[in-house]
């Protein structure tokens, strides 16, 4: 109940430290990257950025979107998926599994529905500059978060950060993501069910702004208040407390 325990005659302390981002400095980024919602007319961009890793659900993550695209025709034209995937450990059969399914979906998924005018993912597998990500993220409607098993997660952190308080797009976040903790205010969804998935785009899509705004709003305050500063200085608190127990 104190956060201690006894382990081979010592008192050993625990303790929970969210690691946080420099939410200021990042949204100071974002304003200076501002281009608008950088798209066509009536057009809304997702974003995801992740590494290539089998734990953050990218396969169910094409496909809860071609779920969405199958369920919702009317969408068509209207919504476009931006999947940054850098590239990491390629030496490893896992992962060239993954970007070897991740480039089936993704091609399928546009050859059932893409246009003359309109790709509906748009795949990159490469890094993307950390300004060039904070004004796609600022861009985009929706950032799609949905990892299977992450203890944080800060692209979340970062993609609210990047936001447009007055018009702020909307988070759907993984519930196995550690973020869910703090960012509750984002759509929580189970990653593994591409139905609840694409409900939540289509949520996202359709939520009003004074909603947004709310939503927006609270988790920034929630950003701001557990910030990169406060997590070091609240984890060596803790440790100079247990050096002098």
């Amino acid at each position: 109940g104190d956060g201690t325990f006894r382990y081979a005659k010592r008192t050993v302390r625990v303790g929970a430290f969210p690691i946080g981002i420099d939410a200021r400095g990042f949204q100071q980024i974002a304003e200076s990257q501002d281009a608008g919602r950088g798209a066509a007319d009536g057009e809304h961009l997702i974003i995801g950025v992740d590494r290539l890793d089998y734990s953050k659900g990218l396969p169910q993550r094409f496909r809860a979107f071609g779920h969405l695209l199958e369920r919702r025709p009317d969408l068509a034209g209207k919504v476009t998926l931006i999947q940054i995937a850098p590239p990491t450990r390629e030496e490893v059969k896992a992962y060239q599994d993954i970007r070897t399914e991740l480039e089936q979906l993704s091609g399928h998924i546009n050859g059932e529905h893409a246009t003359l005018d309109w790709t509906p993912i748009r795949y990159i597998h490469r890094s993307v500059a950390r300004e060039r990500l904070a004004g796609l993220y600022r861009a985009a409607m929706i950032g799609l978060v949905t990892p299977l098993a992450d203890g944080m997660n800060l692209v979340a952190k970062e993609y609210v950060a990047a936001q447009n308080p007055d018009d702020p797009g909307v988070l759907i976040l993984s519930k196995f993501a550690g973020a869910a903790e703090q960012l509750d205010e984002a759509l929580i969804v189970n990653p593994h069910n591409p139905d609840e998935v694409a409900g939540a785009i289509v949520t996202a899509l359709f939520m009003p702004r004074s909603e947004r705004r709310r939503r927006h709003a609270a988790m920034m305050e929630t950003l701001l208040t557990y910030d990169v500063d406060w997590w070091s200085k609240a984890f060596l608190s803790a440790l100079d407390a247990a050096a002098l127990a």
